[in-house]
């Protein structure tokens, strides 16, 4: 690592950008990446995502490439040389001068970075597994701040201002499901996550799509049980959509409910009429980062900032009877 400071972006011709995963970590690099773009658009970039992600990416016109990197493939004992095998045979861009910006900081992001052969490596503070010997410059994080803002630490080091009040989330423009309802007043609603402890009840999911009737309810998102809430307004989209699908639903809907999870970021990244639901997660850290969007937590609902410590460190269950307070608040919405 380089005591030395930071060069002028405006010295590259290119910038490879190391973000694999995952897929609300990527949401989150958005804005960071796209004001580095913004300031210095003569700047090529190529952004590295595991394949399962590039939906993501793929289409948005300000990058200039999306690499696939091909995760899965490198698995056992010798997963890290196979992935460094692979990233010299695929990264390297020697035509011209380029600059990695490693956002990941995990060891392996920062071997794919070195194996590129671009130079400097760019990292943050609070990169992990032995990552910082692998960056040239580390730009200082809050380690306790919102990814958002722990990402925007990086172009602001490179002295790009940005107002985190006007920031932009590019995401992909994704594509309209087949049989898609042909209506413009459909709550979305993705109420499973992988995280524990943080998917809706059977019996508070069928409560909060009591509640939304007669708003038409539309359920997306993947989930083991096969236990689903009954009503005719419900419509069960869940398990039949790509990510790519997920985008543009989660866009054109007139409002979306959302447990913690990847699909909450990209509902709040692309449409102000989110509400993202925290049982033990904090929401200051974790929520929903559009200022227009909102969260609940501690039986309150309330924009991402305004939670309180103490009511940011509660554990809450979403019970049928909270259930209803959601609902009540998304009908408020004007819906």
């Amino acid at each position: 690592m380089s005591a030395a400071a930071l060069p002028s972006l405006a010295d590259f011709r290119s910038a490879l950008i190391v973000k694999p995963s995952s897929l609300g970590d990527i949401v989150h690099c958005l804005p960071a990446v796209h004001a580095i773009k913004q300031a210095h658009p003569h700047l090529s970039l190529r952004w590295l995502a595991n394949t399962e992600w590039t939906p993501l990416l793929q289409g948005t016109p300000w990058l200039d490439e999306v690499i696939p990197f091909p995760r899965k493939n490198f698995r056992g004992i010798n997963a890290l040389f196979k992935a460094i095998r692979w990233a010299k045979q695929t990264l390297p861009l020697k035509a011209t001068t380029e600059i990695v910006l490693d956002f990941q900081g995990l060891l392996r992001s920062a071997a794919l970075a070195r194996a590129s052969t671009s130079r400097p490596i760019i990292g943050l503070s609070d990169s992990r597994e032995g990552a910082r010997l692998f960056h040239d410059h580390i730009i200082p994080v809050d380690p306790a701040a919102h990814a958002v803002d722990r990402y925007l630490a990086l172009p602001r080091a490179f002295g790009i201002e940005v107002d985190a009040a006007t920031l932009s989330f590019p995401l992909a423009p994704g594509s309209r499901p087949q049989d898609w309802p042909d209506r413009s007043d459909l709550i979305v609603l993705h109420p499973w996550s992988r995280g524990a402890g943080k998917s809706l009840s059977h019996e508070a999911l069928q409560s909060l799509c009591d509640h939304l009737a007669p708003h038409p309810v539309v359920l997306v998102g993947m989930s083991s049980d096969a236990i689903r809430p009954r009503g005719s307004h419900i419509t069960d989209f869940s398990h039949r959509t790509s990510l790519a699908e997920l985008i543009w639903v989660l866009r054109e809907a007139r409002a979306v409910i959302s447990v913690d999870s990847g699909p909450m970021h990209i509902a709040a990244a692309v449409n102000d009429r989110t509400l993202g639901l925290h049982t033990w997660s904090d929401p200051r850290k974790v929520g929903p980062y559009n200022p227009k969007a909102w969260a609940w937590k501690a039986g309150r609902i309330a924009h991402r900032p305004d939670f309180t410590p103490e009511e940011a460190g509660t554990d809450a269950e979403i019970t049928p009877d909270v259930a209803k307070q959601i609902a009540d608040f998304t009908k408020s919405l004007g819906l």
